[in-house]
């Protein structure tokens, strides 16, 4: 018998030596401690499936209302947390989602101001969230948004298989912006974009610390992360300073007059490119 084989018998094996002593009191704790152990792993299993949060609710989703929202049979409005829309993402939901019983998942579901309840979509009882689906068929941009390591790395992770296949959205080259094209950034002021870029320099100014992308700080692109976000970059292990002089990945929206502006809320919106990896811009 292999190694593999035998490894393979084991549990039928102990089955059985279980059942034909299930009168011993030993026995049947150690049967006990089996079940519970077999139920810890299954747990354990489960969890480790990224997004799976707590169900918030279920329903029929019967239209679209947004890019990023649909109403459900009983009237309530549901935002799909963790993406940002793009030009095919309305037409997207309308086609996976209409008619289609769907699970509700998240952390929260407390309503948003205008009344609608955050969540992950789930259709049925698929394990892959919509947005993941959204964001695998290149028809959204991840938001950065979800807080959860595990389900924003898998998030980020189907964009970025989107991304090396050219699918949806990212067939366009103009869909991650150069950062050394400042008047192409400007150009999408009110938007969510996708910028990649060189950090020239990292300077810090009263509150507020500017990633500079251009020499002329006026009108170059630039990242501006506010000192209550700096904690968060601490606890990721990044010093704002060391990003100088290294390519980075940020995404937001754009703001500015004279010169383009990405305000950084959370740690996620930013990317370290390492030389070996693909990026969507000539460097």
């Amino acid at each position: 018998m292999t190694e593999c084989e035998e490894a393979s018998s084991r549990p039928a094996t102990l089955g059985v030596k279980l059942e034909h002593n299930a009168t011993s009191p030993g026995h049947v704790t150690q049967r006990i401690h089996l079940i519970v152990a077999l139920l810890l792993i299954a747990g354990r299993t489960a969890s480790a499936t990224p997004c799976q949060f707590e169900a918030q609710g279920e329903g029929r989703v019967a239209g679209v209302v947004d890019a990023r929202s649909v109403r459900l049979d009983d009237g309530r409005e549901v935002r799909l947390v963790g993406i940002e829309a793009t030009a095919t993402t309305r037409q997207a939901l309308t086609s996976l989602l209409v008619g289609r019983d769907v699970i509700l998942r998240g952390t929260d579901d407390t309503p948003d101001r205008y009344g609608r309840q955050g969540a992950l979509l789930f259709i049925g009882e698929s394990e892959t969230s919509v947005q993941a689906m959204l964001l695998g068929q290149g028809d959204a941009l991840v938001s950065a948004e979800v807080a959860d390591k595990d389900c924003a790395a898998a998030l980020m992770a189907s964009e970025a298989e989107a991304r090396r296949q050219k699918r949806g959205s990212w067939a366009d080259p103009s869909a991650i912006k150069n950062a050394e094209s400042p008047d192409d950034i400007l150009a999408g002021i009110g938007r969510f974009m996708v910028v990649e870029g060189k950090v020239l320099s990292v300077r810090q100014a009263g509150a507020m610390t500017y990633l500079n992308f251009g020499r002329n700080w006026t009108h170059g692109f630039a990242v501006t992360i506010s000192k209550r976000t700096l904690p968060a970059f601490q606890n990721a292990g990044i010093t704002l300073k060391s990003l100088e002089n290294r390519r980075i990945r940020v995404r937001g929206w754009v703001e500015g007059t004279t010169g383009p502006r990405i305000d950084v809320l959370r740690v996620g919106q930013v990317e370290l490119l390492g030389a070996n990896e693909l990026t969507g811009v000539r460097p």
